[in-house]
């Protein structure tokens, strides 16, 4: 957004308003104009069906770090120039600093496969569907088998145990991976509308909550970041709006093993694909997709709400060989009794009372999937069934 003079107020304007106006030399961006497009109007459509106060997605390629699309709802009028200061509006992707619930079981199993406190097929018993710790209650969100896998406990997402797997990772080792996925500190990103992760001590129960994505903050950038190292083998990358930024060939630190990024992203794989799995609504044919759901209760007045959510989905594809990172967000979307959802079996569910993100923004997700698959160059029928 500029203003009168041409001077940047806002968003990309303001913060490249020095180089645009010292330079001859257009600034390219990685943004896709098409793609763009196509995620907000199913963001639209989103809105609509889950009713929500708003929502946001972001598409990355998760070698290079270039953001392909970055949508925000609601949005306003960039012809009116004045200035935008309804939180509404602020841009979800990049300033919004929220708990994001189950997308952070992920790190959960990393950090235990990094620190060699667990295998896929480690066996936890007697798992129990409610704990009290530090004198509140954690439950599960649906009755669950005692004795769980680690894979299942990801697949299934087991809130306690997650924190099983946490207990045996220890807060050192958790701490660790968690640190140097950066998710904490405040992002170095190229506009200047970006949040910071508000501060927290490792305390009582701390490791318990957040090995579920409760009690902690952090941006939905950096959460896309820290799936992106995940996916791509491990390797740090830099988000970024410009293009070919981060072309010039250079050492790629290493964040997390190999081993251990091929690893999650066959559960990842198997959240979508299995039947018990929370991301059913993303299994689109030929586009191979893996990922996590993350249903939070939002904090109102220092209370966590029943009602109002944010529900969260970040998926990687094609999974064998990940290229591409989506992140979709939905803000208080309410459930859809009317709605005709469909599976990939192609039975059809008219209605569902269970506000969860692989409810609502699944569904949204794997739209959004179906509909930029073509134009990514995605779609491998042959490699869909890998997992």
């Amino acid at each position: 957004q500029i203003d009168d003079d041409n001077l940047g107020i806002s968003g990309l304007e303001k913060s490249f308003n020095e180089k645009l106006t010292e330079s001859k030399n257009p600034l390219i961006l990685s943004l896709d104009a098409n793609l763009q497009y196509i995620i907000r109007e199913e963001l639209i459509s989103g809105n609509n069906i889950f009713q929500t106060l708003g929502s946001a997605a972001l598409l990355m390629e998760i070698d290079s770090g270039e953001i392909l699309s970055l949508v925000s709802l609601p949005d306003f009028d960039l012809n009116k120039r004045t200035n935008i200061e309804d939180p509404i509006y602020l841009n979800k992707i990049t300033k919004g600093v929220y708990e994001l619930g189950s997308v952070f079981k992920t790190f959960t199993l990393a950090a235990g496969l990094e620190s060699e406190s667990i295998k896929a097929n480690t066996v936890f018993k007697d798992l129990k569907n409610q704990i009290i710790c530090g004198g509140m209650p954690i439950s599960e969100h649906v009755k669950l088998p005692k004795d769980l896998t680690a894979e299942e406990i990801l697949v299934r997402s087991s809130n306690i145990g997650a924190i099983r797997i946490a207990q045996k990772v220890g807060v050192k080792n958790y701490r660790k991976l968690l640190n140097s996925l950066e998710l904490f500190e405040k992002i170095n990103f190229e506009l200047e509308e970006v949040g910071t992760p508000l501060p927290f001590k490792w305390e009582k129960c701390t490791l318990e909550t957040a090995s579920f994505g409760h009690g902690i903050t952090t941006t939905p950038l950096q959460l896309a970041k820290a799936y992106a190292i995940i996916g791509n083998g491990g390797y740090e990358i830099h988000p970024t709006i410009l293009l070919n930024k981060n072309i010039t060939p250079q050492v790629k630190k290493q964040i997390i093993s190999l081993k251990t990024s091929n690893i999650i992203n066959s559960m990842l794989r198997k959240v979508v694909l299995n039947k018990k799995g929370t991301a059913s609504f993303a299994d689109k044919k030929g586009y191979e997709v893996g990922g996590k759901t993350g249903t939070a209760r939002k904090v109102i007045n220092g209370t966590y709400s029943k009602e109002k959510k944010i529900n969260t989905f970040v998926s990687l594809f094609p999974i064998n060989k990940p290229k591409y990172l989506l992140l979709v967000m939905l803000d208080e979307p309410k459930s859809a009794p009317d709605f005709v959802y469909e599976f990939s079996s192609g039975y059809k569910l008219t209605g569902e009372t269970r506000n969860t993100a692989g409810w609502n923004t699944v569904v949204v997700a794997g739209n959004i999937i179906e509909k930029i698959g073509p134009i990514l160059a995605t779609n491998n029928l042959q490699a869909s069934n890998k997992f």
